[in-house]
């Protein structure tokens, strides 16, 4: 039978290699030789997800390889989440995620809440075409430590103004770190607005959460 750091070095691999097929055989293996699902899921699947977001960063891979990277965890979490007791993994912070309204572009907004998950974060995924009223009340009703709103249409980059207006309204801005990100979204933008950050993309957005729970290694 395998060793643990085997069994958990074939899961990193899984996610490293994108190989969806066998991920799910991988982690049953895990949970068959008694390794904790939530230890499956921090040292191998996790640890898989971070080489990639390195490798993204020292651009020896591409968007596409981040995506499929991504969609073999979920194959993987699909068969640990289950597992998991109440208090294993405790999130560092909790992430309100969501496409501003009018806006139906998810792979971007997908590929970050995966490697937030990833990262330790409790994510609060709204979709797409969310409205103002609804990251306010998702942000209040969840105590989100950050709030990240992306868009990829120029014509819906002002609902992020809006956003941020109503949620300092709600009288929630001081306790809520507010990441915006997107294919037109630009660092004078987010400060036009009153954004803390602009991701430029997926992995840095991850690495800016990282920094405001204290997480950043």
């Amino acid at each position: 039978m395998a060793s643990e750091k085997e069994i958990l070095k074939r899961l990193r691999d899984c996610v490293v290699t994108f190989d969806s097929e066998n991920v799910p055989k991988a982690c049953e293996e895990a949970l068959a030789a008694g390794i904790p699902a939530y230890e499956a899921i921090a040292d191998g699947l996790s640890r898989g997800m971070e080489i990639i977001g390195r490798k993204y960063e020292a651009k020896d891979c591409f968007l596409a390889d981040l995506i499929m990277a991504g969609e073999t965890m979920k194959e993987g979490m699909k068969i640990l989440k289950p597992h998991l007791r109440t208090g294993d993994l405790n999130a560092i912070g909790a992430v309100v995620i969501g496409t501003v309204r009018g806006d139906l572009h998810d792979i971007g907004k997908d590929i970050v809440a995966t490697l937030l998950e990833a990262a330790g974060f409790q994510i609060i995924d709204l979709g797409v075409d969310v409205s103002a009223e609804e990251f306010v009340r998702a942000v209040g009703s969840h105590k989100a430590d950050v709030l990240g709103m992306s868009a990829l249409l120029t014509t819906t980059m002002g609902e992020m103004k809006m956003v941020i207006k109503e949620v300092e309204k709600a009288g929630l801005r001081s306790k809520v770190k507010i990441i915006i990100g997107g294919a037109p979204i630009s660092p004078e933008y987010g400060r036009e607005i009153g954004a803390d950050a602009v991701g430029k993309d997926a992995v840095d957005g991850v690495n800016i959460c990282k920094t405001w729970s204290g997480s950043a290694k």
